[in-house]
């Protein structure tokens, strides 16, 4: 059985990571808990409830010269809520309706649901396997397609996750 999570909380919270990651608000908000490979780990406390969430950039991007809001990949944990994992991505540019997120780690292809400028896992089967995929691949790969018609493929470094996901359970309680 396939359900779709409220599309609410990873918005709202989606919405503060990038906030936090886009802004100088940055040293105020957020901290910097550590850095493994091309990935870091942050931690947020606000209003009792305290947000983690490791986050990357691509490495590359294609087509370089798409007019787009910086991407990037998280990861994200609420452990008041129980959340230990919640993956999203942002892709700079409102996604095109109706079309599907794609994220290819060697022969495996998870499909995300797009909701504005951002992009989740529908099932958490399916997020279980794609932290899986990635703890185990060296690359990966996100193509979708914005409203404006042009298509994107970001390369992203999975070196370092691995840690980073490890640190996101240990020290985000």
């Amino acid at each position: 059985m396939i359900f779709r999570r409220s599309n609410r909380r990873p918005t709202v919270v989606l919405s503060i990571i990038a906030a936090l990651c886009c802004t100088s608000t940055v040293a105020l908000a957020a901290k910097l808990v550590e850095k493994s490979g091309d990935w870091s780990m942050f931690v947020h406390d606000a209003a009792q409830k305290k947000i983690c969430f490791i986050a990357t950039q691509p490495s590359s991007s294609n087509p370089a010269d798409a007019k787009r809001d910086q991407p990037f990949f998280y990861v994200s944990a609420w452990p008041k809520d129980g959340v230990k994992s919640e993956v999203s991505v942002l892709l700079g540019y409102p996604i095109k309706k109706g079309s599907d997120v794609t994220v290819t780690i060697s022969s495996a292809s998870f499909k995300l649901f797009p909701q504005d400028d951002k992009a989740f896992v529908a099932d958490p089967n399916d997020e279980l396997k794609l932290i899986d995929a990635m703890k185990r691949g060296s690359s990966m790969e996100i193509s979708a397609t914005a409203e404006a018609g042009f298509t994107t493929e970001d390369k992203y470094s999975l070196s370092g996750v691995t840690a980073s996901l490890k640190n996101l359970d240990s020290k985000c309680e």
